[in-house]
């Protein structure tokens, strides 16, 4: 079985082309750049890339995977747009694979809690907690938009060494190690780890296959779990307009 995966939720654009099944898999090639490019530059030329490099013909994959959210609301877009262009082109079946489960499934295989963090501004991240059961993801808490406050506390329910991951690691690391994960275990994941991998969206679909958890392109669309900027200034307004503020 051959998956086509696609990331670009966040800062790194990443594309891969993962074979095997659900118990093994193998990464044939995988092209990510973390560089001041928006993904509608980089995405479509890296999939160009690694189809020549690898001589492949992309009506012969099984499915197309992409990280579904949450994320950058234009990258998730980018992403999405991607991956329903080239499902409804090849007739192939979408797996819409959650951002922090692919995040986390970077860490495959330790025996500490996984927390990845994503940066979404004003104190808040998109986060979720994990472990592993031998190589299967166990969601111990499932996606969602929290401030790092609150995110803290949830973690002091759990007496084990907690790895964070993620673009957030660096804008939150300070905070972690000295105020809200005092006296707990944590590590945070080596530089090679702690970015979205495309490698790591397709190992992890190759499960989601397995399990019949696969979409229409015509009906797959992200998971944002918030409204944009540009939504919630626009609840603002209007919300000031009716209390006749403005």
């Amino acid at each position: 079985m051959r998956i086509l995966a696609l990331d670009s939720s966040g800062l790194v654009a990443s594309v891969a082309i993962v074979d095997g099944d659900a118990t093994e898999s193998e990464t044939i090639a995988e092209y990510t750049v973390n560089y001041k490019k928006t993904h509608s530059q980089t995405l479509l030329p890296m999939l160009d890339e690694v189809a020549k490099m690898t001589d492949l013909d992309l009506s012969l994959v099984d499915a197309i995977a992409a990280a579904g959210g949450p994320g950058s609301f234009t990258g998730l877009r980018i992403g999405a747009a991607t991956a329903k262009g080239l499902g409804l082109a090849l007739d192939k079946p979408l797996i819409h694979v959650p951002t922090l489960h692919g995040l986390a499934y970077n860490l495959c295989g330790t025996d500490s809690v996984v927390c990845p963090i994503m940066d979404a501004r004003r104190g808040q991240v998109y986060t979720g907690i994990y472990e592993f059961d031998r190589n299967e993801l166990v969601v111990l808490e499932d996606q969602m938009a929290v401030s790092i406050q609150e995110l803290g506390e949830r973690l002091h329910a759990f007496d084990r060494k907690i790895i964070f991951l993620g673009d957030g690691v660096p804008v939150f690391r300070q905070i972690l190690e000295e105020q809200l994960m005092a006296g707990q275990r944590i590590g945070f994941a080596p530089a090679n780890m702690n970015r979205q991998r495309a490698a790591s969206v397709g190992a992890l679909a190759l499960r989601y296959y397995r399990d019949g958890r696969t979409e229409s392109a015509a009906f797959h669309k992200p998971d944002y779990l918030r409204a944009s900027q540009a939504e919630r200034e626009r609840h603002e307004r209007e919300r000031k307009e009716k209390k006749g503020e403005v």
